[in-house]
């Protein structure tokens, strides 16, 4: 490759923040747990995602509907739409004070409406269709209008609603697509009946359901459903195989989940309604939370081509989850096993962490951008540039070079660089050479904390003739976060400093 030429004075266009707008989370009862919170704590003071979304809300565990209800003098006093709003509003609540607003999914099935007995995961969410679809609709606007009499009309109108989640496989749902169908028309209307400009939309389905989108909006149009938004999934994994507690799975070329977007936003453009937004509120590596790809550098390193380029197609795409604290097969049984989560037990970052972290400190200014790195102009003058370098492939130092020329408006120049790769910020590798500690303990917590940190390195350079030359090699499965701003030497108002007289200098 040869030398790329980058200057603070030449944007090609801008860079969206869409890559953060919502992140997943496992399901909205572990909400309720320490750890989840302190994560959720971790991630927002780093990263600061806009929205979540998480299954479960409608669940038993959250609590909100119970078919029967009782009075003050514990008294049964018959069937009804007995709501508990107990356990949602510490949960939203929870969110909202941490600065990130509810993507609301409306599921699962609470067990005392639901129409059959089929669950899905360790938590037995319910995926059938209610039993009765006036209870349903009285269910849903009751939920709406407790948020907006909670947090206010003009708050609410800011979350999107978004009915259930992958519809198109039987494992989530028990009918079929025109049951579904029913389901959206009855909970759109049921939403828009509390306030006509709450956005709702769907069909949330997985990657190889995207072919829903087309018969889904032809379906509004037909019927006059209110739709605001379109949501589905993306994921890169292919060909996949189970062993004891973990899932193997390959991974489609880089491009994959990019054209995935792309098929989703032209079925949009193609249907009655082309100016609608996309949502991707699922995505991730691979689809399994048991597999190991999830806590390395490379899976860092692998998805920094879709942080860079998703955004010129989706509205929105959220990472699939923020924490380990997440179930689904069960509790995950060791520290490191798979999980989803940008975070792990007992809050250790992992490398993919560090991707989104490094995504934010960014500009809004777009300079360049290729398959392996983009520079951005912050409105502070700093350049900034994120690099990536996935190695699928074991053997080798298969390292990646870049070459900078960077016009830069200072004689010199102040360059912090951060590195993440299968030796620094990478706590899952120095667990594997502590001989992987199931239940590690308090000491060995903090050793993978230390080691979690990503190397950090500070330096001076000139800036000659209004050119900044910066060479990198990246390591195998490395990110770096490179920030260029301008230095200002402040070590002549230092009377007396003489570092020839400090032993050792």
């Amino acid at each position: 490759m040869g030398r790329i030429r980058v200057s603070a004075d030449k944007a090609i266009g801008s860079f969206p923040d869409n890559w953060r707008q919502c992140v997943g989370t496992g399901h909205m009862g572990l909400a309720l747990q320490e750890e989840y919170q302190n994560a959720l704590a971790l991630v927002q003071n780093e990263i600061g995602f806009n929205y979540i979304r998480g299954h479960g809300l409608l669940s038993d565990s959250v609590g909100i509907y119970r078919k029967n209800h009782w009075s003050q003098k514990d008294e049964y006093v018959g069937p009804g739409p007995g709501l508990n709003f107990t356990y949602v509003d510490r949960i939203f609540d929870s969110l909202l004070g941490k600065g990130i607003r509810p993507f609301v999914e409306l599921g699962f099935m609470p067990g005392d409406l639901a129409s059959g007995t089929q669950t899905q995961f360790y938590w037995k969410a319910n995926v059938t269709p209610p039993k009765d679809y006036g209870e349903w609709r009285r269910l849903i606007t009751g939920l709406v209008s407790h948020f907006v009499d909670r947090y206010g009309r003009e708050e609410v109108l800011l979350w999107p609603f978004e009915v259930w989640n992958e519809p198109d496989i039987p494992g989530f749902w028990a009918g079929d697509q025109q049951e579904y169908f029913k389901l959206y028309r009855e909970t759109a209307r049921a939403v828009k009946e509390v306030d006509p400009d709450i956005q709702v939309g769907g069909p949330a389905t997985c990657p190889a359901g995207i072919n829903w989108i087309t018969p889904f909006l032809e379906m509004c149009e037909k019927e006059k459903v209110p739709v605001d938004l379109v949501t589905t999934h993306s994921y890169y994994a292919d060909k996949w195989e189970s062993a004891g507690e973990y899932m193997y799975q390959t991974m489609h070329p880089i491009r994959h989940s990019i054209d995935q977007f792309a098929d989703a936003r032209r079925r949009i453009k193609e249907s009655p309604f082309p100016d609608l937004p996309l949502h991707i509120t699922e995505y991730n590596s691979s689809w399994s939370p048991r597999c190991p790809l999830h806590d390395t550098a490379y899976n860092a390193a692998f998805l920094g081509r879709l942080l860079s380029a998703g955004g010129d197609t989706a509205d929105s795409f959220s990472y699939w989850t923020f924490s380990d604290v997440f179930e689904e097969n069960d509790v995950g049984r060791a520290q490191f096993h798979g999980g989803f989560g940008l975070v792990a037990f007992n809050n250790i970052r992992k490398p993919t962490f560090h991707l989104f972290s490094f995504f934010a400190h960014l500009g809004d200014k777009l300079l360049y951008r290729d398959d392996n790195m983009l520079a951005t102009l912050r409105d502070d003058g700093t350049i900034v540039l994120v690099a990536w370098n996935p190695v699928e492939k074991p053997g080798g130092d298969a390292t990646f070079d870049i070459a900078l020329d960077i016009g830069f408006p200072s004689a010199q120049a102040l360059i912090t660089r951060h590195t993440v790769d299968e030796d620094h910020g990478n706590a899952w590798n120095a667990w594997r050479e502590m001989g992987r500690p199931r239940y590690p303990s308090d000491y060995q917590l903090g050793i993978l904390e230390h080691a979690s940190v990503p190397r950090l390195e500070v330096f001076r350079a000139p800036v000659e003739n209004g050119t900044l030359k910066l060479d990198m090699t990246l390591s195998r499965n490395a990110v770096i976060l490179v920030e260029v701003a301008p230095l200002k030497d402040e070590t002549p108002t230092y009377g007396g400093l003489d570092e020839s007289r400090i032993p050792g200098y």
